[in-house]
């Protein structure tokens, strides 16, 4: 088999991939490839047909078809070659992919740099364990989102949604607008796991009920679903006997969660976080891997494309000054979560930044009046104080390079979140 040559290949034509692509091409890579499964490119930002994107990139709102069209044209007006309909079978600690397709059969890619931007997919209903029979009616959010504004298929016409992600309180919204009834959006936590925007805006503006500590506790039909019970959960999450609802309905919407797709990423060795299911990485985006890079949802899951956007130039820049040789730290920062955060990002900071760090991190649990502590040993970076965190919001706080002189990195960086008095 023949091995091809670019410097820097990318795995996802999704937002990631094309922002990682777009700025390894501005900054001089003339031997680069974006490899895309779909037949298209633009990522899950296709199906994505409401509005509110762009705002922070573009200062001003886009649909999704719009924003991905955006990047698409840049990309076209810089050469950057996407093939799409490729299949990425693997990739290998010295960054040899191996792929193949209907166009080029199975080929192997020799990279300089690889940047991951595989994006993530949604946690399915096996791994729920809910009760009931195995009947037809039962999708995922972004299933019956793709049905619906790409297909053009309604999965049916009585709704309940099981979970409150972002993905299934906009299908909310729109299966209503397409005339189906949506009975209630039931989340087992006792808090919403989406943006508070989507509450109000898919909703409250439509008088759909939100039943928090609460779940579905059994599933019923034989050829199609006919109705779901719901029942209240406790501070374990155990169903409370006697709390039980029936919902009279055809369709059941899981809105559970996503999972980073990262089978590629554990191919080439990379180490995974446990606590985002994404790449260990330091703040230039670099994983365990010398020269393999991972952005956007595969690294930890967004909120906001924009957000994406601004983590994958970033990485495309890094991989740009990989293929280059540019001197590299040796030295590192440790960063660790500490009491009330969940998952920080980067987990890695080279000893002397040159530029402003950002942190992202989602909180542990709701706090009001609390304040996010940066700090190593004994010295404060960073206090910034909120009225309040949820876990359904990601925090992001710089750290600008002043902040690291003088610091020893035997001390990890630590944030953390301290509890304010209601």
């Amino acid at each position: 088999m023949n091995r091809e040559r670019v410097d820097i290949l990318i795995i996802g034509a999704g937002p990631a991939g094309l922002a990682a692509a777009i700025a390894a091409r501005e900054d001089g890579i003339s031997s680069l490839l974006v490899l895309e499964r779909e037949a298209q490119p633009g990522g899950i930002l296709r199906q994505c047909i409401h509005n509110g994107f762009g705002l922070h990139r573009f200062q001003e709102e886009l649909t999704g078809p719009e924003y991905a069209q955006r990047d698409i044209d840049r990309a076209r007006e810089l050469d950057i070659p996407i093939e799409c309909g490729v299949t990425v079978l693997s990739v290998s600690a010295d960054r040899v992919v191996t792929c193949v397709s209907p166009t080029h059969g199975l080929r192997q890619i020799e990279a300089g740099a690889v940047i991951l931007a595989m994006g993530c997919r949604e946690r399915p209903r096996g791994a729920l364990c809910t009760p009931g029979t195995r009947c037809a009616g039962i999708y995922s959010a972004g299933t019956a989102q793709r049905f619906v504004n790409l297909e053009g298929f309604m999965p049916g016409k009585r709704v309940v949604i099981l979970g409150s992600g972002d993905i299934g309180l906009i299908m909310a919204r729109r299966m209503t607008l397409q005339g189906a009834k949506v009975l209630a959006c039931v989340e087992i936590m006792p808090y919403s796991s989406g943006l508070n925007r989507n509450i109000v805006q898919c909703l409250q503006d439509y008088d759909i009920p939100l039943y928090l500590s609460h779940t579905v506790t059994d599933i019923q039909g034989r050829e199609r679903l006919e109705r779901v019970i719901v029942s209240e959960v406790d501070a374990r999450r155990r169903p409370i006997p006697g709390t039980e609802m029936a919902f009279d309905c055809d369709t059941l919407l899981l809105s559970v969660g996503l999972i980073p797709e990262n089978e590629l990423s554990e191919s080439a060795g990379v180490q995974l976080s446990p606590t985002t299911s994404g790449a260990v990485v330091s703040d230039s985006f670099e994983t365990s891997v010398p020269g393999v890079f991972a952005c956007g949802n595969v690294l930890h899951v967004h909120d906001l494309v924009d957000h994406v956007s601004d983590e994958s130039f970033q990485a495309g820049h890094a991989a740009a000054a990989f293929v280059r040789g540019e001197p590299r730290a040796e030295r590192w920062f440790r960063v660790e979560d500490g009491e009330g955060i969940r998952g920080c990002v980067p987990q890695k900071i080279q000893l002397c930044p040159s530029a402003s760090v950002t942190l992202m991190f989602r909180p542990a649990d709701v706090f009001r009046n609390a304040s996010v502590v940066i700090s190593c040993s004994e010295r404060e970076l960073v206090r910034r104080k909120a009225m309040i965190f949820t876990p359904g919001e990601m925090a992001s706080y710089s750290l600008k390079p002043e902040c690291f002189q003088g610091l020893s990195e035997t001390d990890p960086i630590v944030v953390r979140i301290e509890k304010g008095v209601d």
